[in-house]
């Protein structure tokens, strides 16, 4: 998998508390009137991945969402595209990658960026990185003498 430094959300972005991406993508390029649509064309993968275990004093969630809105820091008029749910502690382990889909196509909003929403927080300690692929292409690892049915 490629991260094209223009489709990056977040590079191991701490996260404490709810916070919006680092890198917001403007749909609206100069001389442009309308937005892009990201979920035209080769279909585009919403890839998140926890870098730093997250950890937090008692139970804690993090749900991340996918959206564009009409300002650079996602407020006012926002649209939520895509989201994993409430990730429960215990799946932010380092390196889980927790998630990975196709962007839906649909009407997004001049700026795109993704928003880390913290429950029941906040985390104590928490790195993630996000960015839309063209292909997540990641493997799992069986345990040995695992068989398949050919």
């Amino acid at each position: 998998m490629i991260l094209d430094l223009q489709n990056k959300f977040s590079s191991s972005q701490a996260v404490t508390t709810t916070a919006v991406s680092t890198n917001v993508i403007d749909t609206m390029p100069s001389g442009r009137q309308t937005p892009i649509n990201q979920g035209i064309g080769k279909m585009l993968e919403l890839f998140v991945k926890v870098g730093a275990a997250a950890t937090a004093a008692g139970a804690a969630t993090v749900t991340v969402t996918l959206e564009s809105g009409d300002n650079p820091d996602l407020t006012g008029n926002t649209q939520v595209h895509a989201t994993t749910g409430a990730l429960a502690l215990a799946a932010l382990g380092a390196n889980a990658v927790v998630y990975s889909a196709g962007v839906p196509k649909g009407n997004y909003r001049r700026y795109l960026g993704v928003r880390y929403t913290v429950g029941t927080g906040p985390l104590t300690a928490g790195t993630f990185t996000a960015a839309l692929v063209l292909d997540s292409d990641f493997q799992y690892a069986y345990a040995s003498g695992f068989t398949t049915d050919a």
